[in-house]
């Protein structure tokens, strides 16, 4: 009589893939490895589970392929008790690589200020690991049973390889089908909700104003309740004229922020007119520095950015910002990244309109400004010939997003021996890079009458996200490494790319200074180069710097 438990377990060992298991025994313990943020032991069990059955499923394709190829075989294949060895043998690195795993963690922390960590908790990342596995496994094997499934019965009207080929195919595109009609646009559609559901609420301690000259106070032509959770922030919050004149001690003026929300007009278009509207209507243009905001995916505009600018001009500033989406930042990039390349341009384009026609002796300093996606969509909303008769005064651009076009031109042709994490593009009068050293005081460099600063740390992975990381090695990891990058940070195929999108996605869980989270001292540096205040002695902006410091 047969004994059904052993028969099974038989079955099991008999299909699993040995070349599979160590290949993803190798692509867990790189998984282990540092990348450019510190991972908790959760986020590490996602990680490492998934680059488990990613190895392994590369093992059984490769092994498909070989056969496929009907290239020659080993005459026998491995018996029960050697698969029981394999098997061990994984464990064993599995559990050397989960030993040094705090080390390596350790690495990044430091580098960041971290406290350090005694363990990587080995035994709840392995479980984490192994159920992900097993689960994704499952998946695999079911999507590998319809292919069996289409692919035979294709095999009765066909060639016997066309049939496996013509089945991979279309498993391929109903598995792509399912994942981005439903699963993605399912969960796009709850995060939306979510988030605009979030946008709308009020939170404590954020009131209406009472100054007529701030957006959704009396006689504002935006409605307060239309300018969303981040709008309402923006407008509030930030430093007051009496704030900013007891610690310079000079004379200053009440900062001047306008904002527009999604709910505020039903168009891009119509919401940057709305916009120009309200920036005449407070007599914006009389200040002597105006800044045009793209926000990042939610809208939120950094406080750390706006509120230096304010400082170091005596109040004697207006920012413009427009929001375009709810989602965060890395969800846009991904799903509607044009969304606000357009909202950017149609700001741009009315206020350059109204700003131009202005007598250039008493028109206000024209300045961009952006974070993360904020500084993608600010790229995007001018061209070239349309400013170069009559140019603006300069940009800064923070944590730009990989795919930024003006970003990777630049860095793809910045000057020879200069590095991919703080690049030099040719004399600097143009185009500067700075991060948490003040890189930006080039000796020799004479800047010219547009400045553009990209303020971008080392340890961003919104800034450096390579998508062909998976079978290269990104440019920021050849030669010297950024001064907050793991020294133990090693280029592994596939698995480097998933540690790079995992970090992408957590990338504001980095310290303040780090990562995708960008300090106000830094943020002083980059908008002295960019604006050109004065009547800052060095003194003087390193007691502002420790003052927003804290």
């Amino acid at each position: 009589m047969v004994d059904l438990p052993v028969e099974r377990h038989r079955r099991i060992w008999q299909t699993f893939s040995v070349v599979g298991l160590c290949l993803g025994t190798l692509f867990f313990a790189a998984s282990l490895t540092p990348s450019l943020l510190p991972r908790a032991y959760f986020v590490q069990g996602i990680l490492s589970g998934a680059s488990l059955a990613l190895g392994y499923g590369l093992g059984v394709f490769a092994v498909w392929l070989w056969r496929y190829l009907e290239l020659p075989e080993p005459r026998r294949s491995p018996r029960l008790y050697g698969k029981w060895a394999m098997a061990l043998l994984c464990v064993a690195v599995a559990m050397l690589f989960l030993w040094k795993a705090a080390g390596w963690q350790n690495s990044i922390r430091d580098l960041m200020g971290l406290a350090p960590v005694d363990t990587a908790h080995p035994t709840k990342v392995g479980g984490i690991a192994f159920v992900l596995f097993l689960l994704l496994i499952g998946i695999g094997r079911g999507l590998s049973r319809v292919y069996f499934l289409i692919s035979g019965w294709l095999k009765r009207f066909m060639p016997r390889r066309v049939a496996y080929v013509l089945g991979f195919v279309l498993v391929g595109l109903l598995a792509a089908s399912l994942v981005d009609r439903v699963l993605l646009r399912y969960a796009l559609r709850v995060a939306d909700s979510a988030y605009a559901a979030l946008d709308a609420l009020f939170e404590d301690g954020i009131e209406q104003p009472g100054d007529p000259l701030k957006t959704g106070g009396p006689g504002s032509l935006i409605d307060w309740d239309t300018l969303g959770r981040t709008g309402r922030s923006f407008v509030v919050e930030g430093p007051r004229g009496e704030e900013i004149a007891a610690f310079t001690g000079r004379p200053a003026l009440e900062p001047m922020r306008v904002y527009v929300g999604l709910r505020s007009a039903e168009s891009s278009a119509a919401r940057a007119r709305l916009a120009l509207t309200e920036l005449e209507r407070i007599g914006a243009f009389e200040r002597s520095v105006l800044v045009v905001v793209a926000p990042t995916g939610t809208g939120w505009v950094d406080p750390e950015g706006a509120d230096t600018l304010e400082y170091l001009h005596d109040g004697d500033t207006v920012m413009v910002a427009q929001q375009y989406s709810y989602l965060t930042s890395w969800l846009s990039l991904l799903i509607e990244p044009s969304y606000g390349a357009e909202a950017a341009h149609d700001l741009f384009r009315e206020v350059y309109a109204r700003w131009k026609t202005l007598p250039k002796e008493t028109r206000p300093k024209l300045y961009l400004y952006g974070l993360s996606l904020g500084a993608l969509s600010s790229e995007q909303s001018s061209e070239l010939f349309d400013i170069l008769a009559d140019p603006f005064q300069g940009a800064l651009w923070a944590g730009p997003p990989f795919n930024s076009r003006i970003w990777r031109s630049v860095t793809r042709d910045r000057n020879t021996g200069s590095p991919a994490w703080l690049p030099r593009f040719r004399d600097g009068s143009v185009v500067r890079f700075t991060a948490q050293e003040n890189a930006l005081d080039i000796p020799g460099a004479v800047w010219g009458p547009l400045r553009v600063v990209y303020l971008q740390y080392a340890s961003d992975p919104v800034v450096f996200f390579d998508p062909l990381a998976w079978y290269r090695r990104p440019a920021w990891l050849i030669g010297a490494r950024g001064p907050d990058v793991s020294p133990q940070l090693r280029w592994y195929p596939m698995v480097t790319f998933l540690q790079l999108a995992l970090d992408m996605a957590l990338a504001t869980t980095a310290p303040l200074g780090h990562g995708h989270l960008y300090a106000p001292e830094h943020y002083i540096d980059a908008w002295m180069a960019v604006t050109d205040p004065q009547g800052w002695p060095p003194a003087e902006i390193e007691r502002l710097k420790a003052a927003l410091a804290k």
